[in-house]
């Protein structure tokens, strides 16, 4: 089928799958927690013939569609979950539990996906074996691993992975599809002084954590600004700072937890060695035991060459050669656990633009922000033609 007439049909179902976006907006649900959205999803596949497969990992959805005798196999995923935010943006969808707001798009994700897998059911033509992977649990940089250890690639082989995220302050119509790191990595990095408590008035008698505590924020300043080269990229954020229980008591412990993210693995490597070094010092000159609780949440994402390469020929064919950039005007410091899978497969996380205005151009975990429906139409082009050119070309 061309691409023109794919792209119509798309168009045609977009309001369609704009209520259904809107109707994943108006029930978010947080975390692992996405049984409304996953019951959704695995409804609407099983209407459309695909093999269904719920608990994936928890609450994760697989919709298997086979065609011909082909061996290869492709997986795309979209992300489910929502985040813990109070919604302001007054829209007829707006969230209808308080606290909770789909503020990244991961509504838009799904939808986009949904739509694409009715397309590839009653038209596509392939041969081979297509897993589109409904994860919950991507903000928290859980779902994915959870999924893989439940033996995602196993049971559903994947000779390739892939999957998008929209883009607010990009044209609509726009994509950014880059070889190699895209994704910074993200650790959590917990830790926690202990001294003596004592009397706020005989200091003499304690050991003190908190000066350890003040030192060690101050001096994991200097691990990005004397540690790293102009050109390396890594941020650094104490976020939480825990100590003492009234202001005339010196607390035996004190705690701190810090976000670490880095642009490559080996960047990653030479900021957690000296993090421990720094910490471990300034904790020995204060007197003061010491322990680091270091957590990779999600290694840097990086997309593999040929993959990123065949889904640059897609889009350029879907958006047109002079709206998809091969690089992201700015470097991404967030993370995404699809990293993970990147990790057991080769394949390409790209970018899709969200537009401008009050809502779908306002940053993404913003109490404002919207998801645009203009983009699942388009995105969706982009999934099916990948799907029929990976399987059927090879």
């Amino acid at each position: 089928m061309t691409n023109l007439i794919i792209k119509q049909q798309l168009q045609n179902s977009a309001e369609h799958f704009a209520l259904i976006r809107r109707d994943i907006h108006s029930f978010p649900e947080l975390g692992g927690d996405t049984l409304r959205t996953a019951a959704l999803v695995a409804e609407m596949l099983g209407s459309w013939g695909y093999e269904v497969h719920t608990g994936v990992g928890g609450n994760g959805v697989v919709g298997v569609l086979r065609r011909g005798n082909g061996k290869r196999s492709l997986g795309i995923r979209a992300d489910m979950d929502a985040l813990p935010i109070l919604e302001k943006n007054g829209l007829p969808w707006a969230s209808q539990h308080q606290g909770r707001m789909h503020a990244c798009g991961h509504d838009g994700h799904t939808t986009t996906l949904l739509a694409a897998a009715e397309q590839l059911a009653h038209t596509a033509e392939f041969d081979g074996t297509l897993n589109l992977i409904f994860q919950p649990d991507e903000e928290g940089l859980a779902g994915a691993k959870l999924m893989i250890e439940d033996d995602l690639f196993g049971r559903f082989p994947c000779d390739a992975v892939y999957a998008y995220h929209n883009m607010p302050g990009l044209p609509v119509g726009q994509a950014v599809v880059q070889v190699g790191g895209l994704m910074a990595s993200s650790e959590r990095v917990t830790i926690t002084l202990t001294g003596r408590g004592g009397h706020g008035a005989m200091p003499e008698r304690a050991i003190d954590p908190v000066p350890a505590l003040a030192s060690i924020i101050s001096a994991l300043q200097t691990v990005v600004s004397r540690n790293l080269a102009a050109d390396e990229a890594a941020v650094i954020s104490v976020g939480m700072v825990q100590a003492g229980s009234a202001y005339n008591i010196i607390p035996e412990t004190a705690k701190l937890m810090v976000s670490v993210r880095t642009a490559a693995p080996e960047i990653r490597d030479r900021v957690e060695r000296r993090i421990r070094e720094i910490v471990e010092g300034q904790a020995a000159s204060f007197g003061v035991k010491v322990d680091i609780d270091y957590q990779l949440l999600a290694p840097v994402l990086v997309n593999s060459e040929a993959e990123t390469e065949r889904m640059r020929a897609t889009a350029q064919k879907v958006l047109g050669s002079e709206n998809v950039l091969d690089k992201m005007p700015v470097r991404l410091m967030g993370s995404e656990d699809f990293a993970w899978m990147l990790k057991a497969r080769p394949g390409c996380y790209f970018i899709m633009g969200n537009g401008s205005g009050e809502f779908t151009g306002c940053s993404v975990h913003n109490d404002h922000y919207d998801f645009n429906d203009e983009v699942t139409p388009l995105a969706a082009a982009c999934w099916v033609e990948l799907v029929e050119e990976y399987l059927w070309k090879g």
